[in-house]
């Protein structure tokens, strides 16, 4: 039970990725980085990118159905979905969600798109929760989403190298009021707006438009607009939000079935969103967890929001996330935002 007094769980899990690809040494010789940066430093083996013959929500339609064939559920049951395609998709001023519940079957279901960025999957536990808490005929969502943003990196710009890892494929989860099991527990989310212009698609909207000009000088493309600004302020609080977050979600979680409040020490597995490898291992070091404690995808890359559910059913194959576990699941997204969700996996402990 949490702490809206309602019971929630995930039934299922679906994922899907294109079939193209670029390499560490495909990235080495674009961005002129020694290949070995790429593989040690940032933590890419190969990565996903978009393919432009699958769309983004035609990415995330295909994990749905995944998801929804996996719950074995009839997709009329399904009461909302809340769409996590990112805002590159097959076009603009549209709602995804909407698109998603209908070549899904999901055609009694309302939806609703969301977004922060690649804290967005922990946001839509949250908001899938509080509908079900808001209202009683709200007992099935559909969460979901495609992501091909790999379009907007500049492998010539290193300032930008942090989100070299950035791929691309799709996730969805079906959640149900009162599963058995997988319970969705506490819940907690961060921003900082200091960041919010920090990395920005300059030639993308309203300020400036994408003309030919613009795009030929590179504006279509992720820039680090403030570097210094940036890093000086991700060094003073990243980590240390990371961990609010994880400690507030678990304060959230309510009582074992000990009498007992969850903490640190209960986390069995360590979901956390791709990000460089020192970064992942001082998370873990700072939660006192061992490295079978998690999985890191080098293989993969980054699939923002969908991260979350890409590591769930990573944890599941590797036979790292088990019947019992307690699972963190944290993640951050540029503007900036953290957040953290507790999952009970498999039956309440």
């Amino acid at each position: 039970m949490t702490a809206a007094g309602i019971t929630m769980g995930i039934v299922s899990t679906g994922t899907f990725f294109p079939d193209t690809y670029v390499t560490a040494a495909d990235i080495a010789e674009q961005s002129g980085l020694p290949e070995w940066v790429v593989r040690e430093k940032l933590g890419i083996e190969r990565k996903y990118v978009a393919d432009p013959n699958v769309h983004p929500n035609e990415m995330a339609v295909r994990a749905a159905k995944k998801a929804i064939d996996r719950a074995g559920i009839d997709p009329m049951d399904i009461d909302v979905v809340l769409g996590t395609t990112e805002e590159w998709r097959e076009y603009l001023l549209w709602t995804t969600a909407i698109d998603l519940a209908y070549e899904t079957g999901a055609k009694r279901a309302w939806g609703i798109d969301i977004h922060t960025r690649c804290a967005t999957s922990v946001a839509a536990l949250k908001m899938a929760r509080s509908l079900m808490a808001d209202d009683p005929s709200v007992n099935t969502v559909l969460i979901g989403g495609g992501y091909a943003i790999s379009h907007f990196i500049d492998f010539s710009d290193v300032s930008t190298s942090f989100l070299f890892n950035i791929g691309a494929g799709a996730g969805a989860m079906v959640v149900k009021r009162d599963w058995p099991e997988n319970h969705v527990l506490g819940n907690h989310i961060i921003t900082d707006g200091s960041m919010s212009r920090h990395v920005i698609v300059p030639s993308s909207g309203t300020v400036q438009h994408p003309t030919d000009k613009a795009v030929a000088e590179g504006g279509f493309k992720f820039r680090l607009v403030e570097p210094e600004a940036m890093k000086s302020r991700l060094g003073e609080v990243s980590i240390d939000n990371w961990l609010a977050c994880v400690d507030t979600a678990l304060e959230k979680s309510g009582l074992k079935s000990d009498g007992t409040p969850y903490s640190r020490g209960d986390i069995d597995f360590f979901n956390m969103s791709l990000v460089k490898p020192s970064a992942h291992l001082e998370m873990m070091d700072r939660l006192g967890l061992r490295e079978e404690q998690s999985v890191y995808l080098y293989d993969v890359g980054h699939i923002g929001e969908q991260d979350a559910i890409v590591n769930i059913e990573a944890g599941i194959e590797q036979g790292r996330l088990k019947p019992g576990d307690t699972m963190a699941i944290i993640a951050a997204g540029i503007g900036y935002v953290w957040g953290g969700a507790i999952v009970q996996w498999g039956p309440p402990k």
